[in-house]
């Protein structure tokens, strides 16, 4: 707020709180802010209080912040626990320099089936085990794996080299940033010039319902206020705009032919994973990648489709099967973990669901919805974000027709550039990864997809060749919406929200 020309800022308006922090601002040495922290020792109110008196100024001008952060990683109670008792993929190596062991072998020695599954992924991503029936080594242990030497440098309080595997670590629950932000305060040259002088007690600033009661407001003495001030503007209510941009995102998917489909957010892991192929000691399956919910119980699973998916997995023959589809992955099923809770990590899940009760085809189906998983949050990631799921089969499909309709997909969205390169996933085959350029972070990976393999389709009785996808509508959002950082997408602020456009 400011007076007329070559009047200095009124100070009539102030609250008592706010002249107490400009007069303790201006007591500070000139030019050096004073730290938050420091500012609630000067100041006679709660620590929330002014901090609301701090925004109130400066939202008026009359009051500047600085904000600087700083993150250091820490270990968790859990990391602290494996750092004394070993992480598991140590304690199973140890098992396994004595000879072979099956699964049964381990867990009977000690390993509890969670701490299994992380120790198996871990080993199997790092090529030290050599899969079958009985496991054993493929190569001489390390003397000390990257992750135990990260955590005895973070214990130490040494910061870790590898980023990748301080990130691994993360995800599995073991370390942990600690963020701290240090805000300091000082007077712009509004607040500084604002006349304090000759303000008067402290008037009533809001009328309340106690006020109201028997006209006790005609003996109140108000704060009297600027009339000059400017009015902020107020816009009317809208959806927010990533909310909105994903409403068009459903608009393109249903003109191009598909209904939508809701799955369950809390879902068993026999829908997440199993049902799709994936073997049960996939090291994304690690309860320390997903995010697993205790004490729940999951619903019934149809025992005809439960013995399909089970055969499967074991490279057995299906029921009313003749032969095995394929040598499955030599591991024992566990119907346990099946069962097992967790919030959904992929709407693949609703895919798998959608074609147990529509396997006749053609059908085409998506499903936009939310998405969580146990992962560092950076620019190109988030602990909850958003898929856009894609599931068409009918008579002559083929893999060309899955390229293309992505690339439709993208460029409906205003998204020129798309290219595709070969990957895998466990349950399809052939199988592709699409990137989009990013005018700042480069090519991005966004579009996986591929042809489900009959591993998945035979026990769902579908017949037809099935295209599939699981799109990271988010990192989309990004380069359609002109943003650097996935975080951006679930802003708060308003007065920045009420500028974004698209």
């Amino acid at each position: 707020m400011e007076g007329a020309p070559g009047d200095a800022p009124l100070g009539l308006s102030l609250s008592g709180l706010e002249r107490e922090i400009l007069r303790a601002l201006r007591g500070a040495t000139p030019g050096s802010p004073v730290g938050e922290t420091d500012l609630m020792t000067r100041v006679s109110a709660p620590p929330d209080t002014v901090r609301g008196g701090l925004q109130r100024l400066r939202a008026k001008g009359w009051l500047v912040l600085e904000e600087t952060s700083q993150e250091r990683w820490v270990l968790t109670v859990r990391g602290r626990e494996a750092l004394a008792e070993g992480l598991p993929e140590r304690r199973l190596l140890r098992l396994l320099e004595r000879g072979p062991r099956t699964l049964e072998e381990i867990r009977g020695e000690g390993l509890d089936p969670d701490a299994l599954t992380v120790a198996l992924g871990q080993l199997k991503r790092k090529g030290l085990l050599v899969p079958g029936r009985s496991l054993a080594l493929a190569a001489d242990p390390p003397a000390t794996l990257e992750e135990e030497e990260v955590l005895s440098r973070l214990d130490q309080g040494d910061l870790p080299v590898s980023s990748e595997v301080r990130t691994n670590l993360a995800r599995r629950g073991l370390v942990t940033v600690e963020r701290t932000v240090e805000r300091r305060w000082s007077l712009s040259p509004q607040g500084a010039s604002v006349s304090l002088e000759g303000a008067g007690p402290e008037g009533v600033g809001a009328l309340t319902a106690q006020h109201l009661l028997k006209d006790r407001w005609r003996t109140l003495a108000f704060r009297p206020y600027d009339v000059r001030a400017p009015v902020p503007f107020v816009g009317g209510a809208r959806y927010h705009p990533y909310l909105e941009w994903l409403r068009q995102v459903e608009e393109v998917l249903v003109g191009l032919g598909f209904e939508e489909y809701r799955g369950p957010i809390v879902e068993q892991e026999f829908y997440n994973n199993d049902l799709l192929f994936m073997p049960q000691e996939h090291p994304a399956r690690s309860l320390q990648d997903m995010l697993a919910l205790a004490g729940l119980e999951g619903g019934r699973i149809p025992a005809a489709l439960l013995r399909s998916v089970a055969a499967v997995h074991e490279g057995r023959a299906p029921p009313r099967q003749r032969s095995a589809l394929s040598p499955g992955w030599q591991t024992p099923y566990e119907e346990s973990v099946a069962r097992r809770v967790v919030l959904r990590s992929q709407t693949t899940a609703a895919t798998g669901r959608y074609l147990a009760s529509h396997p006749r085809p053609p059908f085409r189906m998506y499903s936009v919805d939310l998405v969580f998983r146990r992962d560092a949050v950076d620019a190109q990631h988030h602990l909850q974000f958003h898929q856009a799921e894609g599931v068409m089969g009918r008579r002559g499909l083929t893999f060309r027709h899955l390229l293309g309709l992505l690339e439709q997909f993208t460029h409906a969205l205003g998204i020129p550039e798309v290219r595709f390169q070969p990957t895998y996933f466990p349950f399809t085959e052939p199988s592709v990864q699409g990137m989009v350029r990013h005018p700042t972070l480069g090519w991005i990976e966004a579009l996986p997809g591929g042809m489900f393999r009959p591993e998945v389709l035979r026990p769902l009785g579908v017949k037809v060749p099935t295209a599939a996808w699981g799109i990271g509508i988010g990192r989309l959002a990004l380069v359609a919406l002109g943003l650097n950082d996935i975080r951006e997408l679930f802003l708060d602020d308003l007065p920045r929200l009420s500028e974004w456009r698209f």
